[in-house]
């Protein structure tokens, strides 16, 4: 494997792991010892992408080696992308029905189930990343998360971030509120009822088509994630303008797992099951990051031409308005949305003092003294 896993044993930070838990090493011995006598469980997970679309599809590679490795063997996860199970959206109903142990997607696919899944995902002018994972651990998230998937029987956990996600790619410039008004864009989730609420012409289309559609004037822009994942779909070569986030700040993936099917694990089990989860979902926010920026240099490179954008001023306080009017509206409609919109909103208003003053002021004094 890449990264960290090739280079460094699963097997042998466990045994090191054992070893300064236990104090001692006849402690280390035996807990190695009731690991294998353990029994041995196989289970499927589903994602809603094919094993080519990384990062994406690499937390569960990484899962399922890490599980394997950590438990001797014992405990096998067999992946199986959207290519083969043929239904990338479908994944929350194979869970609940035990056709899969678990799956990995992303929560906001089924807002038809359940509006409130789409908050656990991202919204417009919303958290960014390590708020999103400090409100999820540390501020009540986990437990919120846990009132909305409790009626399906299943549980479900972050399973990797792409961070801020690029506003999406233009044919022409923006400088207006009446530059959106007819645009044809395919931008998806609540992203969408915005601008349709601007006057934008959303529209959904199979990635598969994206390309093609843009290239001949179906549609006028896209909003796909960012330069590590834009730069295979080739939009860069028809569209100029690369207009910056507000819409996916901290875009999440999710592990779903069946209910009675993790109950049913060995407790050292569930504990690899949950380590490995949250590992994974950590790497692949580093693995996209590297390769955006790896992917920006050589779209500057081989693209001058594009040019980096902000909305105008006017336009994000649009946005803005007509993101609290959607949000707003859902909540007026529901208690469960209300109460994560709520407590996200108040752990936002904390955490971004810190953000600004950490993150944000540091940035800007090291580029003072460039």
């Amino acid at each position: 494997m890449k990264h960290f896993f090739k280079r460094i044993s699963i097997g042998a930070i466990t045994t090191a792991a054992l070893l300064v838990l236990s104090g001692c090493g006849d402690k280390a011995e035996q807990n190695t010892k009731t690991t294998t006598t353990q029994p041995a469980v196989k289970w499927k997970l589903a994602m809603s992408w094919p094993t080519t679309l990384e990062p994406l599809s690499t937390p569960p590679a990484k899962l399922a080696q890490m599980v394997e490795e950590m438990s001797d063997g014992k405990f096998i996860i067999e992946i199986q992308g959207a290519e083969k199970h043929k239904a990338p959206l479908e994944i929350l109903d194979m869970v609940k029905n035990n056709q899969f142990q678990m799956g990995h997607t992303s929560s906001y696919y089924f807002k038809g189930k359940s509006i409130s899944t789409a908050l656990l995902t991202t919204v417009p002018f919303g958290m960014n990343s390590t708020e999103q994972y400090a409100w999820y651990y540390y501020g009540g998230g986990e437990e919120l998360t846990k009132k909305v998937y409790d009626p399906f029987k299943v549980d479900c956990y972050p399973g990797g971030n792409t961070g801020v996600q690029m506003g999406g790619w233009f044919k022409k410039e923006i400088n207006t509120l009446n530059d959106l008004k007819g645009l044809k864009m395919r931008i998806p989730g609540m992203a969408g009822e915005v601008f349709s609420n601007l006057g934008v012409v959303v529209t959904n289309i199979a990635p598969a088509d994206l390309y093609t559609s843009l290239d001949r004037g179906t549609i006028d822009a896209l909003e796909w994630v960012g330069p590590g994942m834009d730069i295979t779909m080739g939009f860069h070569k028809i569209a100029p303008y690369y207009y910056t986030g507000w819409h996916e700040p901290a875009s999440e993936m999710h592990f779903f797992i069946n209910q009675a099917e993790f109950a049913k694990l060995p407790k050292s089990y569930q504990t690899i099951l949950k380590t490995a989860m949250r590992a994974t979902a950590a790497d692949m926010m580093y693995d996209n990051f590297a390769k955006s920026t790896n992917a920006w240099q050589q779209m500057q490179n081989t693209y001058p031409v594009i040019k980096v954008k902000t909305f105008p001023k006017d336009v994000l306080k649009a946005m803005k308005a007509s993101t609290d009017k959607v949000l707003n509206d859902y909540a007026s409609k529901d208690p469960l949305f209300e109460e994560i919109l709520t407590s996200q909103r108040e752990f936002m208003a904390k955490a971004r003092v810190w953000t600004k003053i950490s993150e944000y002021d540091y940035i800007t004094t090291s580029e003072m003294v460039k």
